[in-house]
C-alpha cells in the first residue's frame, strides 16, 4: 500500500521543472496553463530565476504546486501511473493543494489562483519585521520542548508550534519578541535553535487576516470530492467531503501542520511505501525518520520514477 506526500515552502529552486517542460507535452500544458491563469510568466521564472524572485512566497506557493502536478502528469501519461490506487494524499502546508489538485479536488488554474493569493495574503496580514520563526532542532527536541518553549514566549506575545514535522525538527512561529524569548527557553532545556529566513510568520494567530482572505476566495472556488482520501494538516481525519476540506484549508493558515503525527498515521495504516511527488526531497526526509520500517522513493524527476517502477 502506497501514500502520495506533496511538498511545501522551502523545495523550490531555480531550474525546477524546465527539463520535463522541454521533453513532455503534457507538462509544457500544465506550466503554460499555470501561467495563463495567472497572468505572469511564472514558469520563465521557475526556469530562468532569479531565486530571490522564485522565493518570494506568492510565486514559490504556485511554482511548487506546478512543479508537483507537471510530474504527477508526466508521470500517468508516459508510464501508467494511477493516482487512484494510492490509499491517502497529503501535502505539507501549500502542498495540501497540489494533493487536492492531483485528486481532481480542484482545478490546476484555480489552485494557481488560491495559492498566489494565499502567499500574497499571508504576507499582507503582517508588516515585515514584527513576526519571526525558528526552527528548533535536535535529539532533545520533541513536541513537549517546542510547546514549553512557545509556552515561554507567549508570555510576552503571540508564539505557538507551527510545523511538526519530526521528532528533532519542530517550528514555532509569531512575534518577533516571543519567538526570541522561546528560542532562549528552547536552548536551556536542550534545543538547537536557528532563526528561519521567512517573509512572515506562517501557521500562527498572526495569519487570522490571511485565514479570512482565503476563506472568501475558497467560497468562490468549485471543488469536487477528490478521488483519493486526503489526511488533512490541521485534523488528521481522511476525508474527501469537499465542503469539510474547504473549512480545513481555511483553519490551516493559522493552525499548525501536523505532519509528524500524519506520517505515524500512515504507519498505523500499515502504509509500506511514500512516494513524494514534486521538487526535492524534503518529506522523504521526514517521513524516513518518522516510518523507518516502509519504503522512502523522492520521485523529482523521471529518472527516480524510474528507479522506482524497477522495485514494484
Amino acid at each position: 500500500m502506497f501514500i502520495i506526500q506533496f511538498p511545501g515552502q522551502g523545495s523550490q529552486s531555480v531550474g525546477m521543472g524546465a527539463s520535463l517542460a522541454q521533453e513532455f507535452e503534457v507538462a509544457k500544458r500544465v506550466f503554460q496553463e499555470v501561467d495563463d491563469a495567472l497572468g505572469q510568466n511564472l514558469s520563465g521564472l521557475m526556469f530562468e530565476g532569479p531565486i530571490e524572485t522564485l522565493t518570494l512566497t506568492e510565486n514559490a506557493q504556485p511554482a511548487i504546486m506546478a512543479a508537483s502536478i507537471a510530474l504527477l502528469r508526466v508521470f500517468e501519461a508516459e508510464f501508467g501511473f494511477d493516482l487512484s490506487k494510492a490509499e491517502f494524499v497529503a501535502g505539507h502546508s501549500l502542498g495540501e493543494y497540489s494533493a487536492l489538485t492531483a485528486a481532481g479536488a480542484f482545478k490546476l488554474a484555480d489552485a494557481a489562483k488560491l495559492l498566489k493569493l494565499r502567499g500574497q495574503a499571508m504576507q499582507r496580514a503582517t508588516p515585515a519585521g514584527i513576526g519571526a520563526m525558528a526552527s528548533l532542532i535536535g535529539p532533545k527536541t520533541d513536541l513537549a520542548l517546542a510547546q514549553a518553549a512557545a509556552d515561554e514566549g507567549s508570555k510576552i506575545g503571540v508564539c505557538t508550534v507551527a510545523n511538526d514535522n519530526n521528532a528533532g525538527n519542530i517550528v514555532i512561529s509569531g512575534e518577533a519578541a516571543a519567538v526570541a524569548k522561546a528560542i532562549e527557553k528552547a536552548k536551556e532545556l536542550g534545543a538547537r535553535a536557528i532563526p528561519l529566513n521567512v517573509s512572515a510568520p506562517f501557521h500562527c494567530p498572526l495569519m487570522a487576516p490571511a485565514a479570512e482572505e482565503m476563506k472568501a476566495a475558497l467560497e468562490n472556488v468549485e471543488i469536487q470530492n477528490p478521488i483519493v482520501k486526503l489526511v488533512p494538516n490541521v485534523s488528521l481525519e481522511p476525508t474527501q467531503d469537499a465542503q469539510l476540506i474547504k473549512k480545513l484549508l481555511v483553519e490551516q493558515v493559522t493552525g499548525r501542520v501536523r505532519w509528524r503525527e500524519t506520517i505515524e498515521f500512515f504507519g498505523a495504516q500499515k502504509i509500506d511505501t511514500f512516494l513524494e511527488i514534486g521538487a526535492g526531497s524534503v518529506l522523504t526526509g521526514m517521513s524516513k525518520r518518522t516510518a523507518p520500517e516502509a519504503k522512502h522513493f523522492a520521485l523529482s524527476s523521471v529518472e527516480e520514477f524510474k528507479k522506482y517502477q524497477e522495485t514494484i
